[in-house]
């Protein structure tokens, strides 16, 4: 697995906006200009048009729209996490919730978190900060309802067991945390390690698992059964 690249301190969060509504986009746009520490570098109303954006500018996070003309946001998402020089690049994706069941797909293609759209400005600034930061953003009020919810039928299809023997007991006890949506902090806490152990923990899980963030494990705990939209 290939690590993000870590952004210099003190640099602008370069944002990429990915919406085929130009209104949409101005609206983030405006927002975010206000802020000292965030730059929106360019804008895109396609798929084509996102991954080739950012190829040429390599933002730090891309704020990217599931619904788009030819390629969707999925695509775009997938074509821009097999990018190489792209692995500090990291995708937000846009959602309207009740009706996108793609959110789950995105995950898949490497997408690193969601966003509501109609989400606040302070949630906006807040999302895009958390992902330039190298986290996922996997609010566990969303996640658990809405991967719960996609995964519910895949579970059965899929050997759960079989896909965690590469994991060590306490490995699975930490991407069970992990897809509850704790942090390295309370991961380390609940567990009684220290955060730096819960990291190395959640690292090996990533590579042993091919997951390329935080995101895919929620993903691969939800998909193997180890959590459950009735976890606690």
């Amino acid at each position: 697995m290939t690590a993000h690249a870590t952004r210099p301190a003190g640099r602008s969060i370069k944002v990429l906006l990915a919406d085929d509504e130009a209104l949409v986009r101005s609206g983030f746009r405006l927002l975010l200009d206000l802020e000292n520490d965030i730059e929106v570098v360019a804008e895109a109303s396609t798929g084509s048009e996102a991954v080739t954006a950012a190829r040429r500018t390599r933002p730090d996070v891309v704020l990217m729209d599931i619904r788009m003309p030819g390629l969707d946001g999925i695509g775009a998402t997938a074509e821009i996490a097999a990018t190489a020089g792209l692995e500090g690049t990291r995708v937000l994706i846009l959602t309207t919730y009740e009706t996108d069941a793609y959110v789950f797909d995105a995950l898949e293609a490497g997408a690193s978190g969601f966003l509501l759209k109609d989400a606040g400005p302070s949630e906006l600034l807040h999302a895009v900060r958390v992902i330039a930061d190298g986290q996922a953003l996997l609010s566990p009020r969303i996640t658990r309802r809405l991967i719960g919810q996609i995964t519910a039928v895949r579970v059965a299809r899929r050997s759960g067991q079989e896909r965690l023997e590469v994991l060590t007991q306490r490995e699975r006890e930490v991407l069970a945390l992990v897809g509850r949506g704790l942090s390295n902090d309370e991961i380390g806490a609940t567990l009684f390690l220290s955060p730096a152990t819960a990291r190395t923990h959640v690292s090996h899980a990533m590579t042993k698992l091919g997951a390329r963030d935080r995101a895919q494990l929620v993903v691969v705990a939800y998909e193997t059964g180890l959590v459950t939209d009735g976890s606690p």
